[in-house]
């Protein structure tokens, strides 16, 4: 029998006789690392203070009683989405269930492993012995992802792959990830292309639809994920990228449809629940948005992770009901359930403008609004969509200095994907084309800034500093031509001075097509053209030009 006694394990079950069981096999295998957690937020608590190799995660966390806590899958759900457990952990997932859509939902989030309840002493170690034997040849891998040296990691999945050539389609498939990270989708699809003229998997074709999609290309996207769910229908991540590419075509009502198709099969995704609700709500369908939404709330209630956003979402579904008594419930079960969290303030206020206005209190309406405002500034992780939202209330309610400062202060978080472009449209479809006008003049201001600031910095020499206030101009207003040749004579320099670096140059190689594309005429696209080829030779890049 193998010695494992290095290895570190978190039982996750609240049965103390199922606790102990999984202890005296594990000491079978010299396994005395042990710690227990008996629900799933006493096990996020422990893995967010260490890690472990392994986890035993129990489905039915709850004793049996679906209203008594998250299950296995809701807690793997967590640890996958906020990186409480890495690649390296071993997640190993054990049931007795034999309800056919529960096994689906947590097959979909892809444990290591799970085991069907009961098993024997033998059936654990072998499942283990197999997962630690598969951990060990790709753990160089996830320690230079670990790293962030994902380039480094991908070309050790290539020397690793002729060393374990049995693990090679796996290899693959991580090198395709890790493109796919890198936004080298080009190169990704061509990886999981090769991949399925060798066998058909599914998860290949998944791979393959998610680059065509981040490509841009929705049509072969839907062929791509229309194939792989009629050969495979319980391919559950298929259906949300699916209803994900016919929203981007502006499809709602067939997004709306094969969402719902996903939860009759598979109704324990959270994520899904609440993609369904918002298309619903998109569409019209009132009914089938507060079905989706009250389970979603319902389904995150004991979760460590539980967001208030989904409480709006419900209100904001009861009110265009006109259900003024449920959405006030909703709005109280907010304040009792979520006290103590960051973004509850900003929340409960949304949510409470939203049935002022309904009910024709709009002075109130607008205070809850003001309110809303200044409690955005302290929370942490709203969606851009729910501050979008607030500034077409704050328009709605004759707010416009809340309306102006929470757009601005939108354009300058770099995360969330809002640029000048889109501030203008917003204020311009409000018909006040006045704050649209005055925004406009902000952002030229702090773009002229940012120019001059990066100007200094590459006159004194600190160029990887110059390239990046560039960058966050550009983030602003990624169609200003001046700045796009900007930034590409900034990289170029860069590159000539500091040595070449691939991610900069191709970076470099869009800002001049972009150039190209929006000002074929400007006069200094001949010169960038000259110098990015000139500083590729240098390098000994290969180049058509």
């Amino acid at each position: 029998m193998p010695e494992y006694s290095d290895l570190s394990v978190l039982i996750v079950d609240p049965n103390p006789g199922m606790r102990a069981s999984l202890h005296n096999m594990l000491n079978l295998s010299s396994i005395s690392k042990i710690e227990y957690a008996v629900s799933s937020g006493t096990a996020i608590r422990q893995l967010g203070k260490k890690s472990f190799d392994i986890v035993l995660c129990e489905y039915d966390l709850g004793s049996g009683s679906n209203d008594n806590g998250q299950d296995g899958q809701q807690l793997l759900e967590d640890l996958r989405l906020h990186k409480l457990i890495g690649q390296w952990t071993i997640f190993i997932m054990l049931t007795s269930e034999g309800v056919y859509s529960k096994v689906i939902s947590a097959a979909e989030l892809t444990p290591t492993d799970y085991i069907l309840k009961p098993f024997t002493v033998d059936v654990l170690i072998q499942r283990i012995t197999r997962a630690v034997d598969r951990r060990a040849v790709f753990m160089p891998v996830f320690h230079l992802v670990g790293l962030g040296n994902l380039r480094k990691a991908i070309a050790n999945c290539g020397e690793l792959e002729l060393q374990h050539p049995r693990y090679a389609i796996d290899f693959a498939r991580l090198r395709a990830e890790m493109h796919v990270t890198l936004e080298e989708l080009a190169e990704a699809a061509l990886i999981y292309q090769t991949i399925l003229m060798q066998k058909p998997l599914g998860w290949a074709h998944l791979g393959l639809a998610r680059c065509q999609y981040g490509l841009g290309r929705y049509e072969e996207a839907l062929q791509s994920l229309d194939a792989l769910i009629e050969h495979n229908p319980k391919f559950m991540a298929a259906y949300d990228l699916l209803a994900k590419t016919h929203v981007a075509l502006g499809q709602a009502v067939q997004a709306k449809k094969i969402l719902e198709d996903a939860v009759a099969i598979s109704p324990h995704m959270v994520a899904r629940l609440r993609h369904l609700g918002e298309v619903a709500f998109e569409t019209g369908d009132v009914g089938v948005a507060e079905k989706a939404f009250k389970q979603v709330v319902a389904k995150a209630k004991y979760s460590e992770f539980r967001d208030p956003e989904d409480h709006v979402n419900l209100v904001k579904t009861l009110v265009k009901k006109g259900d003024a008594n449920q959405a006030g419930g909703v709005i109280r079960d907010l304040e009792r359930s979520l006290r103590g969290n960051a973004n509850t303030d900003a929340c409960r206020a949304i949510a409470s403008a939203l049935l002022q206005e309904m009910t024709g209190n709009l002075p109130a309406a607008a205070a809850e609004l003001a309110t809303a405002v200044t409690a955005v500034g302290t929370s942490r992780g709203l969606s851009t969509g729910l501050k979008v939202g607030l500034v077409h209330s704050c328009l709605k309610n004759k707010l416009d200095s809340q309306a102006s400062e929470l757009m601005i202060n939108l354009m300058n978080d770099t995360d969330s994907g809002i640029t000048t472009d889109d501030a203008v449209d917003v204020f311009e479809k409000a018909g006040r084309h006045d704050l649209a006008q005055g925004v406009g003049d902000t952002v030229a201001r702090q773009v002229q800034e940012l120019l001059s600031d990066a100007a200094d910095r590459r006159s004194q020499g600190d160029l990887r500093a110059a390239v990046d206030v560039l960058n966050i101009a550009l983030r602003k207003t990624p169609g200003n031509v001046p700045l796009l040749a900007a930034a590409a004579s900034a990289i170029l320099k860069q590159l000539d001075d500091l040595g070449w670096e691939a991610p900069l140059g191709e970076r470099c190689g869009q800002l001049i097509e972009r150039v190209r594309s929006l000002a074929p005429t400007h006069p200094a696209l001949a010169t960038l053209h000259a110098q990015y080829t000139a500083t590729q030779r240098k390098y000994g890049i290969s180049t058509t030009a």
